[in-house]
């Protein structure tokens, strides 16, 4: 595939997921409206929020509605793009050694004690650890193939990468063990990478990671932040400018669907 029909391509899937997704969202909101139970009548009887006007009520509601939705459209979104130049799969099974849990547990007590900090070198042995084993099948964020090139990737996505102490430990060692797995299936020449991903930086595009909890367990190297993200997943050093693009021009699906919604809840 040459660079312009990955661009055609990339900008072709963009665009139809924020069209699918912005008259998802408003038939959904709109179908919701005398149910009792939907996301923004839920919200009504917050005594709080409704003392602060209908319009905050509304908009309160409807933005975490948003967020979470939104994010999961991005994820499916991303394994399209990335389905273009990967075998794509959602999970990871098989062999996985009693000597390889227990190696990990206690390189992520290390890391809850800070005694020691993430590197990539803590488990480049850690398939040399073999004698009795089980059978694990772990779901997978993103479980990417590079027929070109040979590398394995476990990509474990956090939209905007907010996570807590139990939970990046809890990520850390799904992946670890992930890693483990497909080290013993395909041998201990596999090239496999461990990335902690988000679709965009919190702190901004272009400035530093620096958010400790994930920082605790995850090493600079692991870290597939916003633009790395996207041009890994696009297979293009213009992934994240095509991207990005691509929804500010399909923005206004989104913008119009809101407005329908709205005029349906705040006439």
């Amino acid at each position: 595939m040459t660079n312009q029909e990955n661009e055609k391509a990339i900008r072709a899937i963009v665009s139809s997921f924020v069209e699918a997704y912005a008259s998802g969202f408003s038939d959904r909101h709109i179908s919701e409206k005398f149910d009792a139970d939907g996301t923004i009548n839920m919200k009504i009887h917050n005594v709080f929020i409704a003392a602060l006007g209908p319009s905050i009520q509304f908009y309160s509601a409807l933005v975490r509605s948003l967020d979470s939705s939104l994010g999961n459209m991005l994820e499916k979104m991303a394994i399209k793009i990335a389905s273009l130049h990967y075998l794509v799969s959602r999970e990871v099974s098989g062999p996985l050694h009693k000597e390889q849990t227990d190696f990990i547990a206690e390189l992520l007590e290390q890391y809850k004690r800070h005694a020691k900090h993430p590197s990539l070198d803590d488990y480049k042995d850690i398939h040399k650890k073999i004698g009795v084993s089980t059978e694990k099948r772990h779901d997978s964020d993103y479980y990417l193939i590079d027929e070109e090139t040979g590398v394995h990737y476990l990509i474990e996505l956090k939209i905007g990468g907010d996570l807590d102490n139990k939970k990046a430990r809890s990520e850390k060692e799904a992946l670890l063990e992930q890693y483990c797995i497909l080290r013993n299936n395909i041998g201990e020449d596999a090239h496999v990478k461990i990335l902690f991903a988000t679709a965009y930086n919190r702190y901004g595009e272009g400035n530093d990671w620096k958010q400790s909890r994930v920082l605790q367990f995850f090493s600079k190297d692991e870290l597939c932040i916003s633009k790395d993200f996207w041009n890994l997943v696009s297979k293009s050093e213009r992934g994240y400018d095509i991207v990005i693009d691509e929804y500010k021009k399909n923005a206004h699906l989104i913008n119009e669907a809101i407005e329908r919604i709205k005029s349906i809840y705040l006439p």
